[in-house]
């Protein structure tokens, strides 16, 4: 919206209040309120608040931020009951009002000026896929004496809630959930309205259906966006989608890997670069019709892979998605069609409207501006260095399944790396790239393992579940 047009709503739909909302390193939420009337003095003079309260922000002794709004994000929030405008904000220094270093929203910003300065692209297109589970309940309890967890699904026979009694005969068993189609895909209504919601806030669906995990899995997938506008249409998608289905009475979660022995939630990044309106990554004639500039692309990013992954997998449970046999790419190099790889290159995206990349390690735990923003370094590294990818560096193409390879050939590709702080441990020995053109910098990387680094040990410290079957009784 503009804001003329902000002015108008307010008035039309007599809207006594605005919403602020901006996120941390990790992607918490955080929100602030004030009423509308003073909406042309907060554009102008921003909120104050204290940076040192929002974890890995800032040092209690230079604590004081400002809240600036970005009127371009602008919606009415569908979840109040009292109508409010909703905007996301950048987090600036007091006295300059410039985005600071460490504000996810501002990295992202200079992420997309450091592209348009390269010469190499002036837009980047994108397509996330958000893949979720819709539980029925979710009981979770942590504390010195007792820890565990409970899911249920009304769509699984082997994960009913409490008290129900499935006497339609419609939870099912024994099968994958792929496009499971009605009366068994319970919540397709559900979807509907969330894809609903994310259209009116302008941004375009590509499809939604049932994933493969029986006990409500889903996937909402977008077109292919503008990454300017993408980056925070996510954050609003995601807040539907956890919203709306605690209205229909469930809980959502994209956690990586809810539940033992079933398919995992990825974050699939679709990935284009465009010139003068031009898709810069197609070349009729060469391997997939991938020009030389987006095979350096992926080269960039199958190079830095391994500390790639501390943006793109940023929690503990990540690592329980990316294993072995689960369609999970664990190995970092790229195919056409192949789901085995770290990239995909799409086979029905044959025209040069559509010819993309597809990056598969990601998940939903990360942080949408920075991992993004990686992302786009990491490929942007590969083509000012033109790092070629080829079988002999083990980046490939390869187009066959490399797990139906032998123990030795596996041993020739790169990996991912097998926890977070591994992740965290790449990162930190390789981050060169993220620095180009003052996008990231030392302090927010140093912040970011530092404060990731807490959860590592806060997971290792406690006992875990089954470690009781396997030695309470020794």
């Amino acid at each position: 919206m503009t804001l003329e047009e902000i002015k108008r709503v307010i008035q039309e739909e007599q809207i006594t209040s605005v919403d602020l909302k901006y996120c941390d390193l990790m992607c918490n939420w955080y929100h602030i309120t004030f009423p509308a009337r003073r909406l042309e003095y907060v554009l102008k003079k921003g909120i104050p608040f204290d940076g040192s309260s929002i974890p890995g922000l800032k040092a209690v002794e230079a604590g004081d931020m400002v809240l600036l709004p970005d009127i371009s994000t602008a919606i009415i929030d569908p979840f109040k009951e009292n109508k409010q405008i909703r905007m996301l904000c950048y987090i600036c220094d007091a006295d300059t009002r410039i985005g600071v270093k460490k504000d996810p929203r501002s990295v992202a910003q200079r992420a997309r000026t450091y592209m348009e300065k390269t010469g190499i692209a002036d837009e980047s297109y994108w397509i996330p896929e958000f893949e979720f589970y819709l539980f029925n309940e979710a009981e979770i309890h942590n504390g010195k004496f007792s820890a565990g967890y409970k899911f249920t699904s009304s769509e699984n026979k082997e994960d009913l809630p409490f008290g129900y009694k499935d006497i339609d005969g419609t939870a099912v068993a024994n099968r994958k959930g792929y496009h499971i189609d009605v009366p068994f895909d319970k919540h397709a209504h559900v979807r509907e309205d969330m894809v609903k919601m994310i259209e009116d806030i302008g941004c375009k669906v590509r499809y939604h259906h049932h994933e493969v995990g029986l006990s409500s899995q889903q996937e909402i997938e977008t077109e292919l966006t503008e990454f300017s506008d993408i980056k925070d249409k996510m954050m609003y998608i995601k807040d539907i989608v956890h919203n709306l289905a605690l209205e229909y009475g469930l809980t959502a979660t994209f956690m990586p890997k809810p539940l033992y022995d079933e398919a995992g939630n990825g974050m699939h990044f679709h990935i284009q670069l465009r010139k003068n309106g031009k898709n810069v990554f197609y070349e009729e004639g060469k391997y997939a019709d991938l020009s030389d500039k987006a095979l350096y692309f992926i080269g960039g990013i199958l190079k830095h892979g391994r500390s790639l992954t501390a943006f793109t997998n940023p929690s503990t449970n990540s690592f329980k998605r990316l294993l072995p046999g689960f369609e999970a790419p664990v190995k970092l190099f790229f195919g056409l069609a192949n789901r085995s790889a770290a990239i995909r290159i799409p086979k029905y995206a044959t025209s040069e409207e559509s010819k993309r990349i597809e990056f598969r390690t990601g998940d939903a735990t990360c942080n949408y501006y920075l991992a993004m923003s990686a992302l786009l370094m990491a490929g942007l590294d590969g083509i000012r260095n033109k790092i070629m990818p080829t079988p002999e560096n083990g980046y490939g193409p390869f187009d066959d399944n490399v797990f139906a390879w032998s123990e030795e050939e596996q041993k020739k590709l790169n990996s991912i790396p097998t926890s977070l702080e591994e992740a965290l441990q790449a990162l930190q020995e390789d981050h060169e790239y993220l620095l180009q053109g003052e996008v990231f910098n030392e302090e927010l990387i140093q912040s970011f393992i530092k404060e990731k680094m807490k959860e590592v040990i806060a997971v290792n410290n406690r006992p875990h579940p089954f470690e009781m079957n396997l030695y309470y009784a020794l």
